[in-house]
């Protein structure tokens, strides 16, 4: 039997893949990764290093198609991906956009198998690594893969570590590449949301030619895909005044049982914050006047919500966050060759350059309580008026010779909102040699060299010196037009206005300083941005190698089992990752909006050997149509030469298939996989950042937990000689939930222990032709799991646990007098435990019909049976099952139609409603919804494609996405469904062979 032909019997009798196309299409399309040439007889697929027949593979493997790819009408491969239960919790689309990514992330696309975290997720290209995309992680942008040059994608559950090594604890996933392509071929795709924005475009051609009568072959391939931006405000659902989130109601503000915790306000908007500034004369924390000078109207406050009102002169919170979808322009390109000097000498070389940027509109900057004094000019007289001599500024500063003046919270649209213009560029080079040594042994050695660099530009990233300056503005004697104090005297220092000292440039005549009004929207001309603005470079790098070489073949020399002979591989691997993140100067020195980020660096090499072993017991034997055990072990030795440290982990696994006859067979696995911290986990130094914390032992919260907060949050503040029945922050006007902290990695990390166990059925009934069924359980609980959590978390985490007496307490301040957070430090730490569980299950059908055509039937679909997390020791269990991006149910269910050369796919993803609270919030209040908007809406995704072969080299296609226009759930902005829309697209293939 031939490679290609048995190759695909393992896609769709053990893998199963999710694809529209038919059975045969998926055969032709799904051939596996072959890193040595096999027998005849034996193959090597995704998760071994063994040529073995198809059938005694244990593990589970979900294999995507090329095919399938194609006609999801997506050019965004991990959007695509997002569409297996596996992947559902993957950074993709709005995740990468506006307000939502961290300095630098903005438009990666970063895959999350198992929803236990990106850098958990083992990303492989033809069973080899690939360099990650962001600084510090071990996690690969998916951006950089080729999608044109894509077989096939297998994503494996569990049990790969001792194949593949470290990082792949929740499993791994594996992008197949073309290899021998023979000619031209070439395809275009453009698509439109049916608001007519998000416009994609995206053309690929690749070339290849055999030479030497087909020992060799070398292709070149080139991908262009450009994404255009969404901004948020381009949705009419998202626009003002919708009911944009669900806020603490205003009649349970006691907390009656009976009466729902929050329900929707509309025209939302953050208190006593303007774009033309929001002036407090009085010193209350209240806004008395607008910027223009008419009185403020501060609509109805949302007692206890933490900042908001409803109407009035507020800012909406409709529109604040900026970008739906980052616009992003993508070029790679690739060359493969090989050449085989004869069957024990095959050399084979691969060479990628991958160019990314992206462009990201994010939130305007924003200050509270700026302070300005009656002699600027840009006062309105209104307010001048309005000012109280004496005793309230003595009150505010502490000082009795501090002037009169106002308090003044403002949004800076005007100084133009925060953007982010990322430029990613990634090489990836692979140099190696396989062959056959005898009919029973293979080798391969290999070298993979890949790097990332990454430009990362912040666009009008205020400098906190100038801003300050800007705004202290007094009438020049001279020439009576409003120039900056600091312009007529260097020496005033505005020492009621944080962060000012005078380090981007020096105070006098000639600094240039550019008055800056913070009375009134749209005061200002572009003179004062570009003064006060910064565009701030930062310029990460990430460098791997990999060398390593193995043995594979099996002892059918020496001996055989009644299955036929034992298998093995075994070999070593040496590997070196580096990453650095060099901030701009200013941005390290604290000068700007992102306060002091800190330069971070650090390298770790590794050392593995490796060994696995297949046993094929019994074959084609009365009750044992196979019976066959594995196993693999692989030794890691890691080197920190900037910690003087070295550390030791062991990976291994065990599995087992069993078929008593041909029909059904049985296949389970258990292993123990290990995750060394990555670089930015262990090297990141502290550098300041600003959260907001809602207090958890705030009155309105400390039944929002375990059973222990309570009591936890009785005993800190009474230690603190305060009244926790009193408490609440959230209700105080002097408390700021803005909170500044430090975030930094931890040396002292230890790795982290996964144990997977995984358990199938797979059924192919001899009475059936073309069906086929599988029924997989997956388990996976990861020990010592080094985790980072959020500020708000390290609050939670602090009385959320059995006592006081635990590592997160240790991690937060509070003031003495208030109680009130004034301070975090957030770094990973060893936890106790993640655990996720679940069944996942995939039946696959093919219908022949004589008139009809050829129809094939697809549906994969996971009941999610748990996801917990438990901080630490003894602690409760925290359960994110059915929660946001952790649906209970999901299933994909793909239809396929061909006849002649028509063909058509149509495609429904869907998962359960999921929960809008936390389990610890509805066991604490049951009452925290009203039943209506307890869950997030289910997901009801439809999709159609058309196509049309006009010859066997040209093929033509249309198809539409989210063919019924679901929206978004009424308080999200992109979930359930992504916020594009209806989105069309229409596509071109061209296949041209034996040209040369």
């Amino acid at each position: 039997m031939n490679r290609t032909l048995r190759t695909a019997l393992l896609a769709t009798a053990i893998a199963w893949p999710i694809t529209h196309a038919s059975a045969q299409e998926v055969a032709a399309s799904a051939e596996g990764t072959n890193e040595v040439t096999p027998s005849a007889d034996e193959i090597v697929v995704t998760g071994t290093r063994i040529a073995r027949p198809e059938l005694d593979f244990a593990n589970p493997v979900v294999v995507f198609s090329a095919d399938a790819i194609a006609k999801s009408g997506r050019t965004n491969i991990a959007q695509f991906l997002q569409r297996s239960p596996a992947l559902v919790g993957s950074i993709t689309g709005a995740r990468t956009g506006g307000s939502n990514p961290n300095l630098g992330e903005a438009g990666l696309n970063l895959l999350d198998l198992r929803n236990l975290g990106v850098d958990r997720t083992l990303v492989l290209v033809d069973g080899r690594r690939h360099v990650a995309g962001s600084d510090g992680s071990a996690a690969v942008d998916i951006n950089t893969i080729p999608q044109d040059l894509i077989e096939a994608t297998d994503v494996l559950t569990g049990g790969v570590s001792a194949i593949y090594g470290a990082d792949g604890v929740s499993g791994v996933v594996n992008f197949r590449l073309k290899k021998d392509f023979e000619g031209i071929a070439a395809s275009g795709q453009v698509g439109i949301s049916e608001e007519g924005d998000g416009l994609n475009r995206y053309g690929a051609i690749t070339i290849g030619h055999n030479f030497a009568e087909g020992r060799g072959n070398v292709a070149i391939a080139y991908e262009y895909n450009s994404e255009g931006r969404v901004n948020d405000q381009a949705r009419g659902w998202l626009r003002r005044p919708r009911a944009a989130g669900l806020y603490i109601n205003q009649n349970d503000l006691d907390d009656d049982p009976g009466i729902p915790d929050y329900i929707p306000y509309r025209d939302v908007r953050y208190a006593d914050s303007s774009r033309m500034g929001a002036v407090d004369v009085d010193f209350d924390y209240a806004a008395d006047y607008e910027g223009n000078g008419r009185f403020y109207d501060r609509g109805t406050i949302l007692e206890n919500s933490g900042g908001y009102t409803v109407g009035g002169s507020s800012t909406p919170v409709d529109g604040y966050q900026g970008d739906l979808f980052p616009g992003s322009k993508r070029h790679i390109v690739n060359a493969i060759a090989h050449y085989d000097f004869s069957d024990a000498f095959k050399l084979f070389v691969e060479g990628k350059y991958a160019r990314n940027r992206v462009i990201n509109y994010a939130q305007p900057m924003y200050d509270f309580y700026l302070f300005a004094t009656p002699d600027n000019p840009f006062m309105p007289q209104s307010i001048r008026d309005a000012i109280l001599p004496g005793g309230a500024a003595d009150y505010w500063f502490g000082d009795p010779e501090a002037p009169d003046g106002v308090l003044v919270t403002r949004d800076h649209f005007d100084l133009g909102i925060g953007v982010e213009d990322a430029r990613r560029e990634t090489l990836r080079g692979v140099i190696g040699a396989n062959g056959e040594l005898n009919d029973h042994l293979r080798y391969e050695v290999s070298y993979v060299y890949g790097e990332t660099k990454t430009r990362i530009q912040s666009l009008n990233n205020r400098r906190t010196d100038r801003f300050m300056a800007a705004i202290d503005v007094v009438t020049d004697p001279v020439t009576g037009q409003a120039v900056c104090r600091s312009s007529l005297d260097p020496e005033a220092l505005n020492f009621w206005n944080t962060g000012y000292e005078p380090v981007s440039f020096t105070p006098g005549a000639g600094s240039g300083c550019v008055p800056y009004n913070i009375f009134g929207d749209g005061q200002n001309g572009a003179a004062a941005a570009q003064w006060i603005n910064a565009s701030s470079l930062s310029r990460a790098k990430l460098t791997q190698q990999v060398v390593s070489g193995s043995l594979s073949g099996d002892f059918g020399a020496l001996f055989e089992l009644p299955g036929g002979p034992i298998g093995f591989a075994l070999g070593g691997e040496w590997r070196r990752e580096t990453s650095s993140f060099n901030p701009d100067d200013e941005i390290e020195a604290g000068w700007t909006w992102f306060g002091a980020v800190q330069p971070v660096e650090g390298r770790f090499s590794v050392k593995e050997g490796f060994a696995e072993l297949n046993a094929p017991l019994l074959k084609d034997v009365p009750g044992a149509h196979i019976l066959s055990f594995g196993a693999a072990i692989r030794y890691s030795d890691y080197s920190y030469p900037t910690l003087g440290t070295s550390k030791t982990s062991t990976s291994w696994k065990v599995d087992g298939t069993y078929a008593p006859i041909s029909d059904i067979t049985f296949r389970a696995s258990y292993s123990q996989a290990v995750r060394a911290p990555n670089i930015g986990e262990l090297f990141q130094p502290n550098s300041a950042n600003y959260n907001f914390i809602t207090d958890p032992c705030d009155i309105t919260e400390q039944n929002n937990g375990t059973s222990t907060r309570e009591a936890n949050c009785a005993t800190l503040l009474t230690g603190l000689n305060i009244d926790p029945t009193t408490f609440s922050p959230l209700s105080d006007p002097s408390s700021s939930l803005f909170t500044l902290g430090q975030t930094g990695g931890n040396p002292n990390l230890r790795e982290e222990t996964a144990k997977t166990w995984t358990a199938g059925l797979v059924l192919r009934p001899s009475f059936l032709p073309n069906f086929t069924a599988t029924f997989d359980w997956y388990d996976i609980r990861i020990s010592d799991a080094i985790n980072t959590p959020e500020a708000v978390e390290l609050a939670e985490l602090c009385v959320d646990q059995p006592t006081l007496e635990n590592v997160y307490c240790g991690l937060i301040d509070r003031d003495s007098e208030t109680g009130f957070i004034n301070g975090f430090r957030s770094r990973p730490d060893n936890v106790a435990q993640f655990r996720t569980a679940g069944l996942d299950v995939a039946l696959n059908y093919q219908l022949n019909t004589a008139n009809l055509g050829v129809f094939a039937f697809n549906l994969v679909g996971n009941y999610l049976d748990r996801l917990t997390f438990v901080a630490t020791p003894g602690a409760e269990v925290n359960s994110d099952r059915g929660e946001i991006y952790a649906p209970r149910y999901q299933a994909t269910f793909n239809l396929g139609w061909t006849k002649g050369p028509f063909n058509m796919t149509y495609g429904l993803l869907w998962h359960s409603k999921t929960n809008r609270a936390t389990a610890e919030d509805l066991a604490g209040d049951p009452d925290y919804y009203e039943s209506r908007y307890m869950k997030y809406k289910a997901k009801w995704e439809h999709e159609v494609q058309l196509g049309y072969d006009v010859d066997e080299r040209f093929n033509v296609y249309f198809g539409v996405n989210n063919l019924f226009n679901q929206k978004p759930d009424q308080f999200s902005r992109s979930y359930p469904v992504s916020a594009m829309g209806r989105y069309f697209y229409a596509g071109a293939k061209l296949r041209l062979a034996d040209i040369f």
